[in-house]
């Protein structure tokens, strides 16, 4: 492994990751395979927006580590499944030692989901989040050029919480539009610079 220039690290493959990729393999599989590809499915969506509420104040690492665990709590994250979960599932939830056990953060997921199927009366969660999505990305050369939030972050972090969201902040929305291909932060050295198919490399 060598350091690249523009802030990536080369890998053994030969492919150039940011640091936080580099090295974890479940992380490095995350980086090349999912971060950053457009998610435009309803599930899916829901999904990342209660992961990047739950890994709020800890590492993505640890969520991605028990994300088998939270679908398994969670339903799949079906929306539908997770609106009509009761004080008792709460409680429940709070008992599972495979999930990140904060009272909050669980009656947010279950809220959101509520919040999910309601927007379906006015385009649906995908089309709502995704007319947040920027004129344009950043082009970051090292990690220190990657803004935590946006202006369009914060705006998608009002409406949502406009519309019963909860645990989407501005930087947590912008950690979310990042993941799902709204803005591509990739390194400008990376590998998948440009990958997304949203944005030119």
């Amino acid at each position: 492994m060598a350091a690249g220039s523009a802030g990536v690290i080369v890998g053994e493959d030969g492919l150039a990751r940011p640091a936080w990729a580099a090295t974890d393999p479940l992380m490095r599989n995350y980086y090349d395979q999912e971060w950053g590809l457009p998610v435009t499915d309803e599930q899916g969506l829901y999904e990342r927006i209660c992961l990047e509420g739950f890994q709020a104040g800890l590492s993505w690492a640890t969520i991605l580590r028990k994300r088998p665990a939270f679908r398994a709590a969670f339903a799949g994250f079906d929306p539908e499944e997770v609106a009509v979960f009761t004080a008792a599932d709460v409680e429940r939830l709070l008992q599972d030692p495979g999930i990140i056990r904060n009272r909050l953060k669980i009656v947010a997921a279950v809220k959101n989901a509520q919040a999910t199927l309601e927007l379906r009366n006015d385009g649906g969660l995908v089309d709502f989040v995704w007319s947040f999505r920027p004129a344009s990305t950043p082009r970051p050369q090292a990690i220190t050029d990657i803004p935590t939030q946006s202006a369009e972050s914060l705006a998608l972090s009002k409406a949502l919480r406009k519309r019963g969201f909860s645990f989407v902040g501005p930087t947590t929305m912008y950690a979310l539009m990042e993941a799902v291909g709204m803005v591509d932060t990739h390194l400008l050295g990376s590998h998948r610079r440009g990958s997304s198919g949203s944005w030119p490399g």
